[in-house]
């Protein structure tokens, strides 16, 4: 026979083609585009064919901390994993939950991009220069709250929209700046003048900079394949972030940063929490060993809990809607 099953993925004379699925987003296609180049290096004999498909976080047009639910742009895309109508995902790591269905697993999370967060502004200037009053925008509450902290005598507003469309809003009357993720621009090739913002100020979400992908947990074959441009130390670091995260389970109820960092045998893993409204913050650096990121995870969770990383979700939804309104 000339056609047999591998993974639901078809085999044509002697090239095996696979489905991928993706947002329909220029980013997200360009990230994918990026996967497909890299595993094409290392699985000369596959072919891939990208799949975009429409999740809630596309349609929905509100701010992204205003929807209270979990997995918004990743949800439509690991369903179609799970009932095999595609072999497997792409998805910015950040927006993947902590916990995924049972049948599903990140087979493969390559290199991480540059983690930092990234100021753009309509007149080149950075957060430090720019003038009081100007409007910044963002889609991130743990952005727009960091943004306050450093800069009280701004105004930030919530923006939507593909990169490409929050970057020409600055050049109208809506904004004077937005902040951004640098891996957004670098995978775009957006040729634009940008400041970085430091990793202290601004503590990037857990995951960001990385892409997983998720693969059926029963799919040894394409899991082989995936694991092939894995690289061990972002997937080390990003397990210590993600273990944190779903140790305190920090959603939405408050703004949180966490960026671990491998050094040789060590690993450190850095977090701030902050109120939603910014006036009370927490920050926890600890060190362990890199092999065992998830512990490294459990150890700073239990450190932000005992100094009361808990009450900073205090009446937060109320916040959230007064932040918005604003």
């Amino acid at each position: 026979q000339n056609i047999r099953c591998i993974s639901y993925c078809i085999k044509v004379g002697e090239k095996l083609k696979y489905v991928v699925g993706a947002r329909g987003s220029k980013l997200s296609i360009a990230q994918t585009n990026w996967i497909v180049s890299e595993l094409k290096k290392v699985n000369p004999d596959c072919e891939y064919e990208i799949k975009p498909i429409t999740t809630k976080g596309d349609t929905d047009t509100r701010p992204l901390f205003a929807i209270d639910q979990k997995g918004i742009f990743e949800k439509e895309i690991d369903k179609a994993v799970a009932e095999k109508e595609i072999d497997f995902a792409v998805h910015s790591l950040k927006d993947v939950p902590s916990q995924l269905d049972d049948d599903l697993i990140i087979a493969s999370v390559p290199k991480r991009e540059i983690v930092n967060d990234v100021f753009i502004s309509s007149d080149g200037s950075s957060l430090d220069k720019i003038k009081p009053n100007s409007i910044i925008g963002t889609s991130s509450l743990r952005r727009a709250v960091q943004v306050r902290r450093k800069r009280s005598d701004v105004t930030v507003k919530s923006i939507r929209g593909n990169i490409e469309t929050r970057i020409k809003k600055i050049s109208g009357d809506n904004y004077d700046a937005i902040v951004l993720a640098h891996a957004g621009i670098s995978r775009l090739g957006v040729d634009v003048t940008f400041t970085s913002l430091s990793t202290e100020d601004f503590s990037p979400s857990p995951g960001q900079g990385a892409i997983a992908i998720v693969a059926r947990i029963d799919d040894s074959q394409t899991i082989k394949m995936l694991k092939k441009i894995e690289d061990s130390d972002t997937r080390l670091e990003i397990e210590a972030e993600r273990a944190l995260s779903d140790f305190i389970d920090s959603g939405c109820r408050f703004p949180l940063g966490a960026y671990a960092k491998s050094d040789g045998s060590k690993m450190t893993l850095t977090v701030y929490a902050f109120s939603v409204d910014g006036e009370q913050s927490l920050e926890v650096t600890r060190s362990g060993d890199k092999n065992n990121p998830k512990l490294l995870g459990k150890l700073v969770g239990e450190e932000l809990r005992s100094k009361g990383i808990n009450d900073l979700a205090l009446n937060w939804r109320e916040k959230v809607d007064e932040w918005n309104t604003t």
